[in-house]
């Protein structure tokens, strides 16, 4: 029985003819990759500009009235090196010649932003003989540049089902008057994520440079291994720590439906990358940890008072203060007298001094105190706490490494064990814990 596969390809994915050539391969190898959604451009080499920043470059210089065609050309330039060797038939200057004149009449960011994914998937469609598909058409904002997932899912799925093959550039979509807008940086995951949702796909790919997800970040630690399967709800934490894995906005249209997620290498296909699943398959084995991951430039707000406990508003006027400052903290933990508050640094820079104050004139503590240049960690394991002794690894190797905690946390879900150490310490720490994987 065939299945229907969504493959998302990256801007390293599509950096150039080489990287076409290698993902034509990629799809013809499975006929059940139906529906390819594309990124525009990315670098060629660690020196390399993006498309996407080229094109931003040319609205630039063409809303301040300047001289932009030496961006422009660059950009030409980047695409005329993919078309040569791919679609040599490929109406290029047409299409420059048509943002060009956008940019000379009434340069629009998002047009002009989108139009890295817009030509990469022309120019893929073309390449691999599917049809294309024009996000202008079925990916749904209001007025307002907001998106509309309804809308989109109910616009794609009608796009999308009657096709047997199709390319959709990703990234961008439209409101109801025809005006551009473009997704946050990394939209293209949102885009290929929606696909998938739409059509009620069997699996979402999304391929990249790297084989899946690493167990901890590789500039910390040498070669760390590669994550078989992660849940939706580590992937999550694992996004919000800072690990370089999807964003949650591209997890959760699919990860609703149960569709899994399959993180491959471009460049060595044959490897199995990272699948992200609601649960692991029967028989595969459960990890206790799977990730280490960690987030610097906190502080920690600890405040005492006797008795905290038996006053139930005490808390309440905590968070309050925070509400009416618009200061989000991280984690808030409480104990039998105190109350210890992680927010970022950068949030508390300007306003600490207004904030103790609001806090001393209200609580009245007995005690009040800010430590700075902390880092959180978070040891990620799905409910692998409940049956073992992760937790006494984690801490032990902290001990022997001589690294002192500051605080520590974990929730009632037992899906992450979140540790404070000082950021002089952080990436000691990290490969004191990776070890315990």
């Amino acid at each position: 029985m065939m299945r229907t596969v969504v493959a998302k390809f990256g801007g390293t994915s599509l950096a150039g003819p080489r990287q076409f050539e290698a993902i034509r391969e990629i799809v013809n190898k499975d006929p059940d990759r139906r529906f390819i959604v594309v990124s525009a451009p990315g670098k060629r080499f660690p020196d390399d500009i993006k498309v996407t920043d080229l094109l931003l470059a040319c609205w630039e210089e063409a809303a301040a009235g300047n001289d932009f065609e030496p961006y422009l050309e660059q950009v030409q330039a980047r695409f005329q090196e993919i078309v040569s060797r791919v679609t040599p038939e490929f109406p290029l200057e047409q299409e420059i010649a048509i943002l060009r004149n956008h940019l000379q009449t009434d340069p629009q960011r998002d047009y002009a932003a989108s139009r890295g994914e817009y030509l990469n998937a022309r120019i893929l469609a073309d390449y691999l003989g599917f049809t294309f598909v024009d996000p202008e058409w079925c990916v749904c904002f209001n007025e307002n540049g907001v998106l509309d997932q309804a809308m989109t899912r109910r616009a794609m799925g009608a796009s999308l089902r009657p096709l047997k093959n199709a390319v959709i550039a990703g990234f961008y979509g439209a409101d109801m008057n025809g005006v551009i807008h473009t997704l946050s940086r990394g939209g293209s995951d949102v885009t290929g994520s929606l696909a998938a949702a739409a059509i009620h796909a069997d699996l979402y790919e999304n391929w990249t440079d790297v084989s899946g997800l690493l167990a901890a970040d590789p500039k910390i630690v040498m070669s760390p291994k590669t994550v078989r399967y992660v849940s939706y709800r580590e992937l999550r934490t694992l996004s919000y720590m800072g690990a370089s894995v999807l964003h949650t906005d591209a997890v959760l249209p699919v990860s609703d439906m149960g569709i899994p997620i399959n993180i491959r290498n471009t460049l060595l296909p044959e490897e199995p990358g990272t699948m992200i699943v609601r649960k692991l398959p029967k028989g595969e084995k459960k990890y206790p940890i799977i990730a280490v991951a960690g987030q610097q430039g906190m502080s920690v707000i600890q405040i005492e008072k006797v008795m905290v406990s038996d006053e139930s508003g005490f808390s309440a006027i905590i968070l309050d203060i925070l509400k009416n400052r618009q200061l989000p903290f991280e984690q808030c933990l409480t104990g039998i007298d105190s109350v210890t508050l992680v927010i970022r640094s950068e949030l508390l820079s300007e306003c600490k001094e207004d904030l103790f104050e609001e806090i001393r004139q209200k609580l009245d503590p007995d005690f009040l105190a800010l430590k700075e240049n902390l880092s959180m960690i978070a040891v990620i394991g799905e409910k692998g706490t409940e049956t073992c002794d992760a937790n006494v690894r984690v801490l032990q190797a902290l001990t022997r490494a001589d690294i002192q905690i500051s605080t520590i946390n974990q929730g009632a879900g037992k899906l992450n064990l979140l540790i404070g150490v000082s950021e002089e310490k952080y990436e000691e720490a990290i490969r004191a814990i990776y070890q315990t994987i």
